[in-house]
């Protein structure tokens, strides 16, 4: 491992965030419900066989259907998804089978979006009137 196989993913997950704190609150939530459903049947062909194949039924619509009200859920998803980077990159098949390190990057990039999205993937940037503070009016209401 080199560190590049470190900062990339620590970066490319910065940038995840980034991204997605210009994105619309109204749309971030479903989009990014969307992708941590997608992220559940990712090692369809990663060694555990059945294991995968369960995992992805369970893990898809249950965080479907939840991962659509919560960012804590969301960011739950991204961590169960990393501790599976864990077990391919110990004991099953890597991401990309040309890029043994491959998995750890996924665990460390799953990792800092899960920890964004716990803290419930609070914008650094002002983006809309629709994330600021509510003004108080003249009279103090």
């Amino acid at each position: 491992m080199q560190l590049s196989d470190y900062l990339g993913p620590t970066i490319a997950g910065l940038i995840f965030i980034a991204i997605m704190s210009r994105v619309r609150e109204a749309v971030r939530l479903p989009l990014n419900a969307v992708l941590v459903i997608g992220a559940s049947g990712v090692y369809m062909s990663g060694g555990f066989g059945l294991w995968e194949v369960a995992y992805a039924m369970l893990a898809g619509p249950v965080l479907g259907y939840f991962a659509l009200r919560s960012y804590y859920v969301i960011g739950v998803g991204w961590l169960l998804h990393a501790t599976w980077d864990i077990l391919h990159h110990l004991y099953g098949n890597p991401i990309w089978p040309f890029m043994p390190s491959s998995s750890v990057g996924c665990l460390i990039f799953d990792t800092v979006i899960g920890v964004w999205f716990l803290a419930g993937a609070k914008s650094p940037f002002r983006t809309s009137a629709q994330e600021r503070p509510a003004a108080v009016n003249a009279r103090g209401a």
